[in-house]
């Protein structure tokens, strides 16, 4: 089996690729969906995020995200403690996911995957790229967010040339290439080496 991670800048279309590897009856796990369920039902994450961030982390059972946000971009040894104590429990969630599946190929789409150095983990990786505008405006859209909120989540990340330097593949999704025939090519490749 092999652990395939996926990645690219907030907009850039990752989760679909990662539908469409589902269709294709690849498992797909979404890193960024399993850390809010541990942030939500592992007592010992909610207690270290209560621990390093206060009780105003959570309102009625829920993460307070604008709170959190707030914490974390501005100041980034606490981006690094958050990531600290929510990463390992993914990881080994992810771990667990992958030994219950018999497929060849694993995938794990993960948001900061080489901003962490999480990529090491993968036996290849896959970069989904698009331009900046077009990613603004989908996340804009897509979290009725306002653009100077974006482009503030979108300076913590790394810049697509950054992370094409480490990538395997890259899939280009400017909503001007048929993506479905990009990923096939990848899956091929992939089971061919």
């Amino acid at each position: 089996m092999k652990k395939i991670g996926i990645t690219g800048g907030i907009g850039s279309g990752k989760s679909i690729i990662g539908k469409i590897l589902s269709i294709k009856g690849f498992p797909v796990f979404y890193s960024d969906l399993e850390a809010k369920q541990i942030m939500l039902h592992d007592n010992k994450i909610v207690a270290e995020i209560k621990q390093t961030f206060g009780n105003g982390a959570y309102l009625d059972k829920d993460i307070n995200r604008s709170f959190l946000a707030d914490k974390i971009f501005n100041q980034p040894e606490l981006k690094n403690r958050i990531n600290a104590i929510v990463h390992p429990a993914v990881r080994q969630a992810f771990e667990d996911f992958a030994k219950n599946h018999q497929n060849t190929l694993v995938f794990n789409e993960a948001a900061i995957l080489f901003e962490t150095g999480g990529y090491k983990n993968f036996d290849s990786t896959i970069l989904v790229i698009a331009d900046e505008d077009l990613r603004l405006k989908r996340v804009m859209d897509r979290d009725n967010a306002s653009m100077k909120s974006v482009k503030e989540r979108m300076k913590n990340q790394w810049s697509d040339k950054k992370k094409a330097d480490l990538a395997d593949f890259i899939i280009e999704n400017n909503e001007n290439s048929l993506l479905v025939p990009q990923v096939e090519k990848i899956i091929s490749k992939l089971q061919s080496n």
